[in-house]
């Protein structure tokens, strides 16, 4: 018997003789998320969730034991998305009951209410996010769909773009959404259009100003979104707010109570008590700073410690310099700091990006792998380093300030540069490694300088470095950019160059290239400024949707490549400029520069770019421009040159190539009524190995074998190809295509001789 988590629950349903409708209303669990369990598209729940179901089901004994057990299994073959993975909640958290109690009262509305958003402000270390999470937690009952944590970094040069956080949150909520909008209003609608279906809780932390979190907020629905920030952030509309301010007296000596081991306060001095409070300005984060030294020096009483803050000397620039008012409980908890500690503490205020993984932190300390992690549970230990999710660190803004005034105290210049420069140069060359595993000849050709204790081994351990380490690696190439490290920029957004077709959706590729087009200006390189401005016109067009900014970087590409005779790179800006310009809808325009950039990689015989690229470009100009048949000569041009080893471009991109020529030969055949010819075409090329990697051309061929076979009265070979066409879209998450595809399934669909391109069959 099937023991999984899917079919148990529906087993338990079927024997109460409920439906799903009406499990739903007795556990508050939504219709979709039940029914997502029973097929097993979600393996994880969270525990709330269970035990509503459970109650529900008016499970006891054995039958309740087992469905919590094949949840717990679950969730340890399935666990949570650790970038949104909420933070683990202060076990002694004392105080703040009535903001507790308010949040909890912003949940009670109907869903067809607008969703309840809260703002929390107020000054560093007054517990904002102490204060969200533990909300979050105490309230995780009421969202049975799951509770999610974003750290969007809105104190740093560079805050967490809100299109990253769309991504992260739909993918999270529904994994089957493979294919996003590039838009950001696109994108966010579809985060509003999901979250509605669900009840949940978004912690969105630290946030920047109103523009960043604008398209981060839900319209309806059972969605309660938490918002932290040191601004008011008063230009957001119809939003609650929580201005946050230090703990009353009375709440700030309970917190010390549990904090400090011993009796009760009996036992103790109770002034001392209340002179710690007022030392630490009823700062939550100073006093739990404060309470973890008393903890880790039992020797020590309440009142020594409570005349050693009172020293104007040792506390005065933590109490009263702005910003800076926790540093002297800091130093406490630096002093009990072992010397390895120390040292790596000093140093993680030189990591490049916001957080960082064991590797980076062993660069920065200098120490083997096994002492850093020794070092960095001591500092998790102590409160001075903050680990949200699995192996990774970050310090909080305050801390890391005071971590970089300690590193300029006790290590001379030349070393701390000496080791900021280690940090960098190991990101960026590991960065380096880890892109070249995409280009189409992958060769080992690493720096001789490189540390190797992070060589990634494959192409999925690469993709994995590059996207964990991104905001790493990337404010690492923008230091070295400050610096006038030119060339660096250009070696490394060169790497990136194959890896960015695999992470289109990443919102900082116009920014890379920016950077190297930039260098290679910089450096009065014209070939390599030609070669980085035509990928900063891929991620113009490709990226941001933004055809005239692609047009206008092609067009300084072939500038440039004019001036040092560059045809290769003239014939790539040609062909870059054609597709801007026929994504425009200007396919007359385009289709001279497709024939001129054909010309071009003939002449300097480069076949990459004339397979893979112009021919296809050329084919859809001619096409669109009303000449079918000159097109069809182009797309069986293309096919035979990336069929022959004499003519193709490198395996990979033949494979890759020949897969996307005959989907062209197939669908103009289609356009064309020729369905016998169409069935001949794609049928062998839809099995093609290569096919499944870009499962969006699979699917339109599937697409168009069943549109060729229905239109022959090949009714059950059309069904089988649809419902392939079907499934595959309904991976990558294109719900518009599945629309049009099921109306061909059901015959539907418009008049053949009415569409040019029939529905479900557009090309990009």
């Amino acid at each position: 018997m099937d023991s999984s988590l899917g079919a148990l629950l529906r087993r338990l349903r079927h024997a109460t003789h409920m439906t799903i409708e009406e499990l739903s209303h007795a556990s508050g669990v939504s219709v979709r998320a039940i029914g997502n369990l029973e097929r097993g598209e979600s393996l994880g729940p969270q525990r709330a969730t269970v035990i509503a179901l459970a109650d529900a089901l008016r499970l006891t004994g054995d039958c309740r034991d087992e469905l919590l057990r094949a949840a717990r299994a679950g969730q340890r073959r399935n666990p949570a998305p650790g970038l949104m993975a909420m933070p683990r909640a202060v076990p002694d958290f004392t105080g703040r009951g009535q903001e507790v109690d308010w949040l909890a009262s912003l949940t009670d509305g109907s869903p067809d209410e607008p969703a309840p958003i809260v703002v929390i402000s107020g000054q560093p270390g007054v517990g904002k996010t102490s204060l969200a999470v533990h909300a979050v937690s105490e309230l995780s009952h009421r969202f049975p769909d799951g509770y999610f944590f974003v750290d969007l970094r809105g104190l740093e040069a560079r805050p967490l773009d809100p299109g990253v956080v769309l991504e992260r949150l739909i993918r999270t909520l529904a994994p089957t959404h493979n294919r996003l909008p590039l838009d950001l209003g696109d994108r966010a609608a579809l985060y509003r259009s999901v979250a509605a279906e669900r009840r949940i809780a978004v912690v969105l932390d630290n946030a920047a100003d109103e523009a960043q979190v604008r398209p981060l907020l839900p319209a309806t629905g059972a969605v309660l979104t938490v918002i932290t920030s040191r601004r008011l952030l008063t230009g957001l509309e119809g939003v609650a707010r929580l201005p946050l301010p230090p703990l009353p007296d009375a709440e700030a000596r309970d917190l010390l109570e549990h904090l400090i081991p011993g009796p009760p306060a009996a036992g103790r001095a109770t002034d001392a008590i209340s002179r710690l409070a007022h030392s630490c300005g009823n700062l939550p984060l100073a006093l739990r700073i404060v309470g973890n030294r008393m903890a880790s020096r039992p020797d020590w009483s309440p009142n020594r410690l409570a005349t050693r803050l009172e020293d104007e000397e040792r506390r005065l620039d933590a109490l009263t310099a702005g910003d800076l008012e926790v540093t002297a409980a800091f130093e406490l908890s630096y002093t009990q700091l072992s010397g390895a500690a120390q040292q790596l503490f000093r140093r993680l205020s030189l990591m490049p990006g916001p957080h960082c993984g064991l590797q980076l932190a062993s660069v920065l300390g200098g120490l083997p792998d096994a002492d850093t992690e020794d070092a960095l549970d001591e500092l998790v230990e102590l409160g001075l380093l903050q680990s949200g999710f699995t192996a990774r660190y970050r310090l909080h803004d305050l801390i890391r300030i005071f971590a970089r005034r300690r590193l300029e105290q006790e290590e001379p210049e030349d070393e701390r540069a000496a080791v900021e420069a280690r940090a960098v140069d190991w990101l960026l060359d590991t960065a380096i490694a880890a892109g070249r595993w995409f280009e189409p000849d992958y060769y080992k050709t690493l720096p001789k300088h490189r540390d190797d204790r992070a060589q990634p081994d494959s192409p999925e351990a690469a993709q994995q470095w590059l996207m964990t380490e991104a905001d790493g690696w990337l404010a690492a190439l923008e230091l070295v950019a400050a610096t006038g490290r030119w060339q660096r920029v250009v070696d490394v957004a060169e790497a990136m160059h194959w890896f960015s077709d695999r992470w289109v959706h990443w919102g900082y590729w116009p920014r890379v290239f920016t950077l190297s087009s930039n260098a290679a200006a910089e450096l009065a390189d014209h070939t390599a400024a030609a070669t980085h401005l035509n990928y900063l016109s891929w991620a113009h067009n490709t990226c941001l949707g933004d055809t005239a900014g692609a047009s206008d970087c092609a067009r300084r590409a072939h500038a440039e490549a004019v001036i040092v005779g560059d045809l290769r790179q003239q014939a790539w800006a040609d062909s870059y400029l054609a597709v801007a310009l026929l994504k425009a809808g200007d396919a007359h325009g385009a289709l001279p520069l497709a024939a001129r950039a054909m010309q071009g990689f003939r002449t300097v015989n480069d076949r990459e770019g004339m397979v893979m690229h112009a021919l296809s470009t050329l084919g859809r100009a001619l096409e669109r421009t009303g000449k079918p048949d000159e097109a069809l000569r182009a797309y069986r041009h293309r096919l035979a040159l990336a069929s022959d080893p004499a003519t193709a471009p490198s395996p990979v991109i033949a494979g890759m190539t020949r897969v996307s020529a005959a989907r062209d030969i197939g669908l103009l055949h289609i356009t064309q009524g020729r369905w016998r010819e169409a069935i001949e075409t794609l049928e062998p090329a839809v099995a093609w190995e290569p096919a499944s990697n870009i499962p969006q051309w699979q699917a339109q061929m599937y697409a168009a074998l069943g549109r060729a076979r229905r239109e022959l009265g090949q009714t059950e070979g059309a069904l089988a190809d649809v419902d392939c066409a079907i499934a595959i879209y309904q991976q990558i998450g294109d719900d518009n295509a599945i629309k049009a595809i099921q109306a061909l399934r059901n015959g539907l669909g418009p008049d053949p001789s009415t569409r040019r391109t029939p529905l479900g069959l557009s090309r990009s």
